[in-house]
């Protein structure tokens, strides 16, 4: 989750294929402390040089600045060590590559609709507090909630801080996890988990909708009066504190929608079908957009955006205002729209079409150089790793604009020959029903 996380949640969620229908969510297992593993090198070049050991010192020294006791730093100082496979694990994450419907169809599947609808008859009274407080649909959370760990059964395993203090002290993202490194002390401080409890993602991620700490300090809630914010154990503290923070952190309004379903005519101006792009429904209706069974869209002045998440032969939605928590939450847009169909299917809504015909995937090797030919027309793509992500996405807009192909954002074979010069004799490419 959260916008700082990037694809953290890619690894996790890839091999989250178990049914969710365990109730009982047991306490983590208490370990002994971490051992400790060498840095490599590099891993000291952004902090002078300085040792893991100084480095240390220094991250307790703010720590107790920002108000964490001597007694925290202490109780926590057999677990603060580094851990050259954790900062291995970071370098070598994979974004998010399947197509949505591969994705979705296996983290939205029937049976994850089903245990979020149970979830939430089985804390109906958490669920509708949380509505009245916040204003977020108990479907939304129940979304995040079944997509980030089922329900609790899989929220990762490994020790908390010695995740935060290893990715602290690596240079990729040190500062960030200096902050989290701070903020997971303060959870300990005020008491609602002790340095053994602090078991979760090999990211530092806590919990059962999955808080960074610095989120877990500033979002969690005592659901269940008991004094602690437990998001391990306590369902009442998950579904309080996912709606304060998606409330309240993400910004989501009160009572409007996030995603729906639609069906979208061939001749839509495909350059408007972007998350950048809102208008009124009232304008899509006039273009020819309607419901999937083609009833009309509400006459209003609602903004909303066209959204094709494969381009204009798959699945179609309209995402409104709603849909940026989905974004900032995971901005992988496999997994927002993943998130946001899944909770309109909790919520009631029918299963989303199949594609009428198949819709073509470029492979791996020829999407790299798709992704390639973008830089040196002077795109910034992110990374060339042969998946298309946000920036890959809009560069390949503005590409299929500039040959006068249809500009959905998809790639496809004949704008990669477009861009190499030649005619589309590309590797036949693979495709999905």
């Amino acid at each position: 989750m959260l916008q700082t996380r990037f694809a953290i949640a890619a690894a996790a969620l890839l091999t989250l294929a178990l049914p969710a229908s365990a109730q009982f969510v047991p306490p983590p297992t208490k370990s002994a402390a971490p051992r400790t593993t060498v840095p490599s090198p590099r891993a000291a070049s952004c902090h002078n040089g300085a040792s893991f050991d100084r480095f240390l010192a220094d991250v307790k020294q703010q720590a107790v600045a920002a108000g964490v006791s001597q007694r925290t730093i202490s109780e926590a100082s057999p677990y603060l060590v580094y851990d050259q496979g954790i900062v291995n694990r970071d370098r070598g994450q994979r974004v998010f590559g399947q197509l949505f419907t591969e994705f979705a169809g296996r983290m939205a599947a029937p049976y994850r609709m089903q245990n979020g609808q149970q979830h939430i008859k089985a804390h109906a009274a958490a669920f509708a507090r949380a509505e009245k407080e916040y204003g977020v649909p108990p479907a939304v959370i129940a979304a995040f909630w079944g997509l980030e760990s089922d329900f609790g059964i899989n929220m990762g395993n490994l020790p908390t801080l010695k995740s935060l203090v290893s990715l602290a002290y690596d240079c990729r993202r040190s500062e960030m996890f200096v902050n989290e490194t701070i903020a997971a002390l303060k959870i300990i401080d005020r008491g609602d988990l002790t340095p053994d409890e602090m078991v979760g993602s090999w990211a530092g991620e806590l919990g059962q909708t999955q808080f960074l700490p610095v989120h877990y300090v500033n979002y969690a809630v005592d659901y269940d009066g008991d004094g602690r914010r437990d998001l391990l154990r306590s369902e009442n503290d998950v579904i309080g504190s996912t709606a304060n923070y998606i409330a309240n952190g993400l910004k989501w309004r009160r009572g409007e929608p996030w995603l729906e379903e639609i069906k979208v005519p061939q001749n839509l101006p495909w350059d408007q079908t972007d998350l950048t792009v809102q208008l009124p429904r009232s304008k899509w209706s006039q273009l020819g957009v309607t419901y999937p069974d083609g009833r009309p869209l509400p006459n209003d002045n609602l903004a909303s955006s066209v959204l094709l998440p494969m381009g204009r032969f798959g699945p179609a939605f309209m995402a409104y205002a709603n849909f940026a928590a989905y974004t900032e939450w995971n901005n992988s847009l496999i997994y927002s729209t993943t998130a946001g169909y899944l909770a309109t299917r909790i919520a009631g809504a029918a299963p989303m079409r199949k594609p009428t015909t198949p819709v073509a995937q470029l492979p791996f090797n020829e999407l790299k150089q798709l992704q390639q030919l973008l830089v040196q027309a002077g795109f910034n793509v992110g990374k060339v790793d042969g998946v298309l992500g946000q920036q890959s996405r809009a560069a390949v807009k503005a590409m299929q604009i500039k040959y006068g192909l249809p500009a959905d954002s998809w790639p496809t074979a004949e704008l990669l020959a477009r861009m190499r010069g030649g005619t589309a004799q590309a590797q036949p490419a693979a495709t999905i029903r």
